[in-house]
Formats: structure tokens, sequence, C-alpha cells
């Protein structure tokens, strides 16, 4: 059992914490412990004399019902986790955080516009999540279910199993998550390095200061940017300098003698 606990500690905070929340929070309103009003969100509720702006986050804490308990936070966790582990865009927890709340709002402002109202957005989120996962996996294989389809294709697949297994509903919903991920994409990705403009949804500072990235200190310079460990000294990499053309295994073989020299 303690092994089993030090293993859960061990994984992405981030990732880990949503996940279990999810899990929790599903199997409290499916027993009957916790009421599902408690995590609706309806845009009513934000216009009231006190403003239940907390129902943003909770409304996302929800899964579908009998099987989907166990599968909705293993793929929150598995998409999750991968870019809060694996993905260079997303080095900074600051980052990850600001992901999630872009993603979180404009897949509530896109199902109020569509007229779904749809309450829980859960669904929406892992599909977002799986969307920007596969976006720098292009040409990688992914199993989906008992096929194997280019890893691009897999929130696509996701969808029309919701469609043919769910209904309509969920698969529209997904469909505000697909566009919410395209839209952070293009604002930070696409636009930038493509249309030749600038990032127009960067992380705010004031994440920064609140949400700092653990074990590590981030330095933006002119001509790139440096993660110290904490604290480190001088010492750090930059990803706009290189140390030198030779990998690291060479630099401890010595000096060495310059070929036709004395």
């Amino acid at each position: 059992m303690a092994d089993l606990m030090d293993t859960y500690w061990r994984l992405p905070p981030l990732s880990r914490n949503i996940a279990t929340a999810v899990f929790i929070t599903s199997c409290g309103v499916y027993s009957g412990i916790l009421p599902g009003s408690w995590f609706y969100f309806h845009k009513s509720l934000l216009f009231k004399l006190l403003p239940e702006v907390w129902r943003i986050p909770s409304s996302f804490l929800l899964t579908l019902p009998k099987l989907s308990i166990l599968l909705d936070p293993y793929f929150l966790y598995s998409y999750l986790s991968q870019l809060e582990v694996g993905n260079p865009r997303f080095s900074r927890r600051e980052d990850m955080v600001w992901y999630l709340s872009f993603v979180s709002v404009v897949v509530i402002i896109l199902d109020h516009l569509a007229g779904l109202y749809s309450g829980f957005y859960l669904q929406a989120l892992i599909l977002a999540l799986a969307y920007t996962c596969t976006q720098d996996q292009r040409g990688v294989k992914a199993n989906f279910f008992f096929l194997t389809i280019p890893a691009q294709l897999v929130p696509y697949s996701m969808m029309l199993v919701s469609l043919l297994m769910v209904g309509p509903g969920v698969a529209m919903l997904q469909l505000c998550g697909l566009v919410a991920a395209h839209l952070y994409d293009f604002l930070t990705r696409l636009w930038p390095e493509f249309g030749g403009g600038t990032n127009l949804a960067p992380t705010p500072a004031f994440l920064t200061r609140i949400v700092p990235t653990p074990f590590q200190r981030v330095e933006n310079r002119a001509f790139g940017t440096v993660f110290r460990n904490a604290g480190s000294g001088t010492s750090g990499s930059s990803s706009g300098t290189s140390s030198g053309p030779l990998p690291d295994s060479w630099k401890s073989r010595g000096k060495g003698n310059r070929l036709g020299g004395d």
C-alpha cells in the first residue's frame, strides 16, 4: 500500500489532482452522497447577488454515468499528463493552467452560443486535450480501442463513437471542445509561426506570480529562455544558444590533438 501511494504522489501533480477530483466527485454524485446541482453551470448563476463563479471549474468535474466513471478520469489523466510532462509548449505550470482556463471558458461560451446549455463540460475538455496532444503527433500511429489509426484522427474518432453510442448531444459538446482547442492552437502557435503575427493569447503575467513552476526558475532573454534549477547560481541552459556541435559523451574524452599538428 505504501508503494502504491508513493507511486501516486510521484505522478504529475496537476494531472493527478484533477483526475482524482473528477473521480471522487463522480463517485459522490452517482452514489447520492453529493447533489449534482452543486456542479451544474448556467450563465444565469453568474448574475445573482452573490455570483456563483465557482461553478465554472466545478462543471468540469462530473463524468457520464456507469463505465465512464472509470474511463473519463483515465482519458483525462492520460492526455493531460502528456501535455504537462512531455509537451515543450507547456514547460511552465502556469502555461498549463492558462491553457485549461482558456479552453474551459471558450467551451462554456460556445455551448451557450449553440443553445446546448449542457451544464457539465468534462467531455468537451477531454476532447480538447486529445486534440492538443495529437497536433504534435502527425505521422504517429495510435491505438483507439481495437484499431490502429493516425494519431491526429483520435479526436474525430472519439466524436464518432460518442455520436453512435451516446447521442448527438455529447458529440456536439465535444465539437465545442475541438473548436476551443483549435482556437487556442491558432492564437498561440499557428498565427505566430505561419501568419507572421504575435501570440494573441499569451499566459497572463499574474499567473506566473501565483502559479510558480516548481524546481526551476524561468528567465526570458532576448536570445532564448533559460531554465534554472531552484537554488542554483548562474548555470542553466538556454533555448536560444548552443554549447557546441559535439555530443556530451565526447566532452569527457580529453582535449584531443589536432590532426597534422605537432
